[in-house]
């Protein structure tokens, strides 16, 4: 079936307490995607944020995103009051998240929620602990921990909790027993939440997608917790860490710092750390981006304290024992496979074992550099997943103005584009009309918004991960447009009584 979907990021609906949220801005977009003829909502990953505010470098690969609690639908519960969180100031441009004024402003109004939370009938509250046991109490106690000690990472804590020494974690769980009890509600809050949103988007015909970054972030409690799937030395720490090499676009590779897995010991014990993980993800999603999915075969080994990645050396990966375990294990699953990039014939061949799409970004297509490109509609075969341009790629309308003049006469070329129609819905219309069978499109591009909406550019930092859509911006107008391409390119699978629901 060939269907069509939406990349929008939780963060960027509009809202005016300064980051989009799980609440009624989430749910009518979703009402939107429907009315637009939408299948799928693709989201970047929806864990807590660390330094640096990239979802891809998250506190926990379990917990929720806090800042993504909606104000509004607490209140409707009766767990704040209006006066407690609307004249707060949130940040000065609702178009841009301000990342710096939430992290002030945004946890003293959860303490109020989560006081009055725990002050109720705690049965929900109990049942909820019990239910996420398995990462739960660890999560909540890192935070506490890391509240402690100035937010500092833990690998610069005192040795007792660092190496978490039995005597010290349980004296830590003593004293900080109250701010594990608010960390612990604010999950709560969270997947309650998350729970309701969900069910909303699946009763109109969309399924979400999700997206799994294949590293964790040294600061985690996925690393604090569980040093032993780490390469990390006796004292905790890393041997070597994570990155790619050099190549014609960097002449130092990339060093992205983060500590590898020690696959020899997850094979013995049968991958469970992954296989808990990547349940956990099915918890909240339909289907399952996996990043950077050729480091499953071959991954970039560089030594720790390298200040490049020019030292790095190729280490082979765990390959497709990983993936039969997945499948032992949670049964056939949805996974997109993020194969972009360098490909070698072993990572193609890993693609086609595990019968995963893979992915297609139209532009990278007409890269001057890169001759006979897969990446060229023509090419496509019908299962594989197509983006105009990802969450690190230029809008289609930056892209337009800011690529070399050769590879934007290419694609105007092969594509037929016109600037009468808007080059970003002609280069959208070749995505839909591709064999793919399913096209995904950011919504800066169904928008039309040039290169101030691109969400991240990768290995800088300051500016990334803060587009925000405006209210009213998204209209039900566009929406239907939208749908009137799906039905010309045959991605229209929505059921009529959902559209009739919405537009009634």
């Amino acid at each position: 079936m060939r269907k069509a979907g939406i990349l929008m990021p939780v963060s960027s609906l509009p809202s005016p307490y300064g980051i989009g949220t799980l609440g009624a801005a989430a749910r009518e977009f979703a009402d939107l995607l429907a009315l637009g003829g939408q299948t799928c909502w693709q989201m970047l990953p929806v864990g807590p944020t660390s330094y640096g505010d990239s979802p891809y470098q998250s506190f926990s690969s379990y917990a929720g995103n806090p800042y993504f609690i909606d104000l509004d639908d607490l209140a409707d519960e009766g767990l704040l009051l209006p006066e407690e969180y609307q004249d707060i100031p949130w940040g000065d441009d609702p178009a841009r998240v301000d990342y710096g004024q939430l992290y002030q402003s945004r946890y003293p109004v959860l303490r109020l929620a989560v006081e009055r939370l725990l002050a109720g009938d705690r049965e929900e509250y109990r049942r909820f602990c019990q239910e996420q046991a398995g990462w739960l109490p660890d999560y909540a106690l890192f935070m506490a921990l890391k509240g402690r000690h100035g937010g500092n990472p833990w690998d610069s804590w005192p040795d007792g909790v660092r190496l978490r020494q039995p005597d010290a974690l349980e004296q830590a769980r003593r004293e900080l027993a109250g701010e594990i009890e608010f960390w612990q509600g604010v999950q709560l809050l969270f997947f309650r939440q998350w729970r309701a949103l969900k069910e909303h988007v699946n009763s109109r015909g969309i399924a979400i997608i999700g997206d799994l970054p294949i590293y964790v972030a040294n600061d985690s409690v996925d690393v604090w917790a569980d040093p032993g799937q780490f390469q990390l030395d006796e004292d905790c720490r890393p041997t070597e860490v994570s990155g790619c090499p050099p190549d014609g676009f960097s002449a130092d590779g990339q060093l992205w710092g983060n500590h590898l897995f020690d696959w020899e010991k997850m094979e013995r014990d049968g991958y469970r750390w992954w296989l808990r993980r990547i349940a956990h993800q099915f918890t909240l999603f339909d289907v399952l981006r996996i990043d950077h999915f050729r480091g499953f075969d071959e991954y970039y080994a560089i030594p720790a304290g390298d200040d490049t990645a020019r030292n790095g050396r190729w280490r082979p990966g765990p390959g497709i024992k990983f993936f039969q375990a997945v499948e032992r294990e949670l049964g056939k699953k949805e996974i997109i496979a993020e194969d972009l990039g360098f490909l070698t014939d072993s990572v193609k061949q890993l693609l086609r074992e595990t019968g995963y799409p893979g992915m297609k970004v139209l532009e990278f297509a007409f890269d001057s550099r890169d001759t006979g490109s897969d990446y060229l509609p023509h090419c496509y075969p019908r299962h594989c997943v197509v983006y105009a341009g990802t969450h690190d790629n230029d809008t289609i309308q930056g892209w337009m103005a800011s690529a070399p003049e050769k590879d934007v006469a290419y694609a105007k070329e092969y594509l037929r584009l016109t600037e009468a129609e808007g080059w970003h819905w002609g280069m959208m219309r070749s995505a839909w009309a591709s064999a793919a069978d399913l096209a995904v499109m950011q919504l800066q591009d169904v928008l039309g918004l040039g290169g101030e909406a691109r969400m991240n550019t990768p290995s800088t930092l300051g500016e990334n991960w803060k587009w925000r859509l405006l209210p009213g911006a998204f209209t039900p107008a566009l929406a239907k447009r939208l749908r009137h391409e799906m039905a010309v390119y045959q991605r229209e699978t929505q059921p009529q009584p959902v559209l009739e629901e919405i537009e009634g």
